[in-house]
């Protein structure tokens, strides 16, 4: 990991501040959930990862990312850059950074495409607190100015339709839906930003960001109408016939204009003396969406922040989607098992030399040979010994390490497929690993069976859960700094809301519900050492329970994930009987489902045949 010099960026970034005003200004450098252009964190701060906020002043720079990025920001940041790590005791949030920078009256300013409304609000309060000016959005974007005709243009790719036999809903049936929950609601129509919402919503899939099928895009639905924003000469010739009359096409910058034209035509209530006119229906848009968005509509006056009805109902997949989520697992676990197997041997018979990306770079070879196969659904994690403990890990072609196969290796990644999308972590060791690392990839292990096996309530929250995971290594005085698991997409994103299980607060407010599709991935670092990470996708289904307190369904999970877990790093010990009962079932159904992709593969067969083979009680007797 590179470090890049930002001086002359950041000496020419504080002279625009000084010229537009602003004091403070902060950046955020994560992937935008909603459409504005994705920015390249790389440029500003030197920092790759996805998710982080830059602060700068006249003076100082502080770049303030999560646990999962730590170790990545510490390698690239450079000097002139102080790295705000989220979450640990006695680090100020970045929102606390910030308004620390305003004391004294100073003006921090923010491109409001790039924050949403409830995030500039609570910024705003904290800085007038401190004795702030006020915050501010500026319209022009500041750091594009730095990075001027370097800036790559917005891609262009094209927009296709995704087929009934995957979506498994009408594009129309949706947006009947969505408008009859908008009558319902009294709300005079909503406003979508997120970008694999428009996707999901109309059915139609992009390229214009890497890994993820989806395009720049606004929509705008009322009770009566349906507005797609998004260049037309980016459409495939049947994306409009397939959208029919009904939906009209907008330009892509035009819903900031058209933002403001419904806000101006919202039916007002009869004035009452003393207090300001309100609308008889308001304007709905998601807490993701931009503040810009907001400030176009006519801010809170006429807008209502909900989460987002669309995400709601996307994150509940269908019987077509759930089914495809089953068969494109079985495909990509096939891909993986053919990977390892082809790995071990090139690393411990043949003696080959192979770099991290030479080894991402097979199993994406493998995987392209699939069925309906698309592309990746993230950059590989191919990460070899003290790597492996970088949780967001990317190697980079020609300044990688050699695997080396004294050591654990994780290899976390994904595909996107038509009929589905998927994201599997498998950690492995191809030599004799320690104690420790069996002990901590065994605890691992304990804690995805736990989930797995989990059976809860509905109404039960990713929140709720969290600590089943995490148990036993808590019992040991260890832990991870990331979430035990990520909502997933049907091709779609491979991190998708608003379900999840951990302890960020937003997964305390949804409930599970069946048909819903998780990770379970919990995980064990050691910075400069190693890193142990385990994931299966896993599917929301009702439980069959010998009772019904309540009188209401209990629920539990479906995996989905086919690849066989390392038997050389399970220390059999410390299972119980029901969690060796659980390993053995799963490696069977593991065996079952993917042999026949092996047929004249001796060398996947037997690798398959041995890593699946059961635990029995005389192999206990043995250790």
């Amino acid at each position: 990991m590179d470090t890049i010099n930002t001086t002359e960026r950041l000496r020419h970034l504080r002279q625009l501040m000084k010229e537009h005003g602003v004091d403070v200004l902060d950046y955020a450098l994560a992937c935008l959930p909603f459409s504005g252009f994705l920015i390249s964190s790389e440029f500003i701060s030197g920092f790759s990862g996805s998710a982080g906020t830059a602060v700068i002043t006249s003076e100082k720079a502080a770049l303030a990312t999560d646990g999962r990025y730590f170790s990545q920001a510490s390698k690239q940041l450079d000097s002139n850059w102080h790295l705000l790590k989220q979450g640990l005791e006695d680090v100020p949030t970045w929102q606390e950074w910030t308004a620390e920078a305003s004391e004294g009256h100073k003006t921090v300013g923010v491109d409001p495409t790039v924050i949403t409304a409830p995030e500039a609000r609570r910024l705003n309060d904290r800085i007038k607190k401190k004795g702030g000016a006020q915050l501010v959005g500026i319209k022009t974007n500041l750091v594009d100015l730095v990075w001027g005709d370097e800036r790559p243009p917005r891609p262009r790719e094209k927009v296709s339709v995704l087929d009934i036999k995957y979506a498994g809903k009408k594009f129309e049936e949706k947006i009947e839906d969505l408008q009859k929950e908008l009558d319902k609601k009294k709300s005079a129509g909503l406003i979508i930003s997120l970008l694999d919402e428009v996707a999901w919503l109309f059915n139609l899939r992009g390229k214009d960001i890497p890994c993820n099928p989806v395009f720049f895009s606004y929509a705008a639905v009322t009770p009566t109408t349906a507005t797609l924003y998004v260049d037309d000469s980016k459409l495939n010739p049947d994306v409009v016939p397939h959208l029919g009359d009904k939906i009209r096409i907008r330009p892509y910058d035009a819903v900031f204009e058209d933002a403001e034209s419904f806000g101006a035509s919202l039916e007002m209530e009869a004035p009452v003396e003393g207090k300001p006119p309100t609308p008889k229906r308001k304007f709905r848009i998601s807490t993701k969406a931009s503040w810009a968005l907001s400030l176009n509509l006519g801010r809170e006056e006429k807008v209502e922040e909900v989460r987002s009805p669309v995400g709601d109902a996307k994150a509940i997949k269908n019987a077509t989607e759930l089914e495809g989520m089953r068969a494109c697992h079985i495909r990509d676990g096939a891909s993986l098992s053919e990977y390892f197997a082809w790995l071990e041997e090139e690393l411990t018979v043949k003696g080959t030399k192979l770099d991290e990306v030479q080894g991402a770079d097979k199993l994406e070879e493998i995987r392209s040979r699939k069925d309906h196969f698309v592309g990746l659904s993230f950059d590989t994690i191919s990460s070899t010994g003290p790597n492996a403990a970088v949780i967001h890990y990317k190697p980079e072609r020609g300044n990688c390490s050699t695997i080396d196969p004294a050591a654990l290796y994780l290899c976390d990644s994904g595909a996107q497929y038509f009929d589905g999308t998927t994201d599997t972590t498998r950690t492995l060791h191809f030599g004799e690993p320690t104690d420790m690392e069996r002990k901590a990839y065994t605890l691992v292990l304990k804690g995805l069976i736990a989930i797995d096996r989990a059976v809860f309530p509905k109404g039960t929250s990713g929140f709720a859960l969290d600590t089943l995971a995490r148990q036993f290594l808590w019992q040991e005085g260890l832990d991870y700094r990331h979430g035990t698991g990520h909502g997933v997409g049907s091709y779609l994103n491979v991190h998708e809301g608003p379900i999840g299980i951990g302890t960020r607060v937003q997964y305390s407010e949804v409930s599970l519900s069946v048909g819903n599709v998780l990770s379970d991935e919990p995980g064990y670092y050691e910075d400069g050492n190693f890193g142990i990470r385990i994931e299966n996708v896993i599917m929301v289904q009702e439980a069959k329970t010998n009772h019904r307190f309540g009188d209401k369904p209990w629920l539990g999970f479906e995996h989905v994930t086919m690849v066989p877990m390392c038997r050389k790093l399970i220390d059999p010990k410390l299972l119980t009987q029901e969690e060796r009962t659980w390993l053995n079932e799963y490696h069977r159904e593991v065996y079952d489902k993917t042999k026949g992709f092996f047929e004249g593969d001796q060398r996947t067969m037997k690798w398959l045949e041995r890593e699946t083979s059961p635990i029995h009680v005389i192999e206990l007797n043995l250790i």
